[in-house]
């Protein structure tokens, strides 16, 4: 029997079938698909690697006593144990109980999830580790566009682009499938400009690249900025007719001359101007960002000031141009939309909104006052666990928190601090590892739900194969979990029914599902949101005539380059980035245990100067330290990257445990990208 699915990584979502050949399951191409047209990555193909292997969790575990052995106990048992330990600290009040959601979640888990959160359990307390992802674009997005959708123009749009910009995204090796778009791209005569402080597999592909030091893509784009103005390149009559705003930003990149943005980003002013020629005289330009130019405390403004040259240049809304962000976990863009970051419901409405409130109130059954007011973001919500006045009690879905959370040593020690924690995961992660109760659920091939793509494509992954024995789906759990808290509202586990529901819930919101349904998705390849009723089309491009703002207009935000938080110095002399590698995912707790996979471990890469200087070997451990923690690993001497940076991936344990905890004050994204670093043999 072969099933149509997606791929369970990231956020391209891969169309696959799915084959079963007796006990074993085998991946295969989905050609029809449009997103890939076939192709797959490694990771992809061997996806179905993790199924029977032999620490899938297939029985629920408890710990007796602190410092004890996790046991194998039945669902009843664990459940009961859960629900007695949440009402236990629910004595100090609802917010003494906190969830933990992530950004691979299918739309119906994160619904269900945020619902758990607000109605069973009547806690704010509630984010995810797709506030670590995509919250700075989010951000950005929504202040200049009105909404926050990665992509507004479909993946393929980029082959007929003139010129595509990649700010900070490594898409050959994290995204290999959407690569064939640049190369289609270059092939009809197009330009790519990659800006990265590595010369990776993307670079390689680009007619220009530049090399910022870590932290500086903010001070590059006000850069561009001013010499776009001075060569009269900005469309004066879009920026009339579809902007406001512009004259403030018009000011600030005037004190920023190509001379300055040379000594703060190490950029040479003539690859600056080249870049600047280049966009100047090309009709369609897009702008694309990840999390290179994201991570940062200043994430929101970085990303800001991509969007203002693209306006200038008058982009957005233009076809095959523009801005887009390159979503990075699978459900990066969905998992935001439905109720699980702290100020949102579903739909994309606003949680302090009353008019939203009242909307999804009526959904649940509920009255709109018992709802609770917004929370916190997820590194403020880790760092308050055991606290006075922070929650005692954690339930987690979806994340490990313990490999991929920032200054993850500190975010380690409130864990540890916690009365309850229950993980609910496939395998002991790192972070289920440290739980009081460990619930096993189903991984992507056993389950049916809606992911939504980079491009705000929802599409519909199909179970393929049953669950082994004693697992259940997180639905399931959550459901179970509401029963036993004495819930009156519903909480399905069919997950049709779910997203039934969310389709209600999400009606006249910003990321409007209510026109979607499984059908549909099946016969189409998925549907674009916003898509108001089943007989609309759904809307692949957004900003052909308006923008989501109350005037129509698109808006110019002044913002100016502040650096990182933390700079080198005599102690710390050299910058450390962070990032992924091809073969591996995320914490790595899926990809980590796919033996088709390699698994090289961590390993620290610096320039052959930096290793001189130091007396360090290709192959021979070296040690970096910041002022969080250090990690030892294998150096791998490289001429492609700077000198001053050092990169370390953040797949395994150690690599967050010396990445700083700053947070953007707008969108709360931790500094994964930059920090001061130390590094010795």
């Amino acid at each position: 029997m072969t099933t149509r699915t997606h791929c369970p990584y990231c956020s391209l979502q891969c169309g696959m079938t799915l084959e079963r050949q007796g006990r074993s399951l085998e991946v295969a191409a989905w050609p029809e698909f449009p997103v890939n047209e076939g192709a797959l990555c490694r990771k992809g193909w061997t996806a179905a690697g993790l199924r029977g292997h032999r620490e899938r969790l297939t029985t629920p575990l408890v710990r007796d006593e602190e410092g004890g052995e996790l046991r194998a106990a039945s669902w009843d048992e664990a459940l009961d144990r859960v629900a007695a330990g949440l009402r236990a600290a629910q004595v100090a009040g609802p917010d003494a109980v906190a969830v933990f959601g992530g950004g691979g979640l299918t739309n119906e888990k994160a619904y269900l999830l945020g619902k758990l959160a607000r109605v069973a359990l009547g806690t704010s307390r509630i984010d995810y580790n797709g506030r670590w992802c995509m919250s700075s674009a989010a951000t950005a997005g929504n202040q200049a566009f009105g909404i926050d959708r990665g992509l507004p123009f479909p993946l393929a749009d980029l082959e007929h682009a003139d010129v595509v910009v990649l700010v900070g995204s490594n898409l050959a090796e994290t995204k290999p499938p959407a690569a064939r778009h640049l190369d289609r791209l270059r092939e009809a005569g197009g330009r790519v400009v990659v800006v990265d402080p590595r010369r990776t597999a993307t670079a390689d592909r680009a007619d220009l690249f530049l090399q910022p030091v870590p932290g500086t893509d903010l001070a590059l784009a006000l850069g561009l900025l001013h010499l776009l103005d001075a060569a009269g390149a900005v469309d004066e009559e879009y920026v009339a007719a579809r902007t406001t705003g512009f004259a403030d930003v018009r000011r600030r990149a005037a004190s920023w001359w190509p001379e300055r943005v040379e000594r703060v980003t190490g950029v040479p002013v003539a690859e600056l101007r080249a870049t600047a020629e280049l966009l100047a005289g090309s009709p369609r330009v897009m702008v694309l960002t990840a999390r290179g130019a994201e991570q940062h405390s200043q994430g929101t403004a970085t990303v800001l000031g991509w969007i203002n040259v693209a306006l200038a240049l008058g982009m957005p809304g233009r076809a095959y141009a523009g801005y887009g962000c390159l979503t990075g976990q699978g459900n990066g863009q969905g998992g935001r939309e439905h109720g699980q970051k702290s100020d949102q419901l579903p739909g994309y409405r606003m949680i302090d909104d009353p008019a939203a409130r009242e909307h999804v109130a009526r959904v649940w059954g509920v009255a709109p006052e018992t709802l609770p007011g917004k929370g916190v973001s997820a590194y403020e919500l880790l760092d308050s666990l055991g606290r006075d006045h922070g929650p005692s009690a954690l339930l987690v879905f979806g994340s490990n928190i313990v490999v991929s959370a920032p200054n993850a040593t500190r975010v380690t020690e409130r864990l540890a601090a916690l009365d309850l924690l229950v993980v609910a995961d496939i395998v002991l992660s790192e972070t289920a590892a440290m739980a009081d109760v460990v619930l096993p659920v189903t991984q992507w091939a056993e389950e049916t739900g809606t992911m939504t793509n980079l491009e705000g494509r929802v599409v519909l992954r199909e179970r393929a194969v049953a669950p082994p024995e004693g697992v259940r789906t997180d639905l399931e759990v959550m459901a179970g979990l509401a029963a036993r808290l004495g819930s009156e509202a519903s909480f399905p586990s069919d997950p049709e029914e779910v997203f039934a529901e969310l389709r209600r819930a999400s009606a006249g919101g910003r990321a409007d599902y209510s026109g979607i349904s499984y059908d549909r998705i099946r016969a189409e390849h998925g549907v674009f949101w916003p898509c108001p009723a089943p007989e609309h089309p759904g809307t692949p491009r957004l900003f052909a005539d308006s923008f989501a703002t109350p005037d129509g207009r698109a808006r110019f935000v002044d913002v100016e380059h502040v650096g990182a938080a933390e700079r080198p110095d005599e102690a710390f002399p050299v910058h450390l980035t962070t990032g992924r590698v091809l073969a591996q995912y995320q914490s790595g707790a899926q990809t980590r245990r796919v033996r088709d996979l390699p698994d090289t471990g961590p390993f620290v890469e610096l320039h052959p100067m930096l290793a001189d200087r130091i007396g360090a070997r290709d192959g021979a451990p070296v040690v970096v330290t910041t002022r969080r923690g250090e990690l030892k690993a294998p150096a791998r001497v490289v001429s492609t990257i700077r000198p001053d940076t050092v990169f370390v991936p953040f797949h395994w344990v150690g690599a967050n445990r010396l990445t700083h905890d700053a947070l953007d004050p707008a969108s709360k994204m931790p500094e994964f990208k930059v920090c001061a670093a130390a590094v010795r043999a």
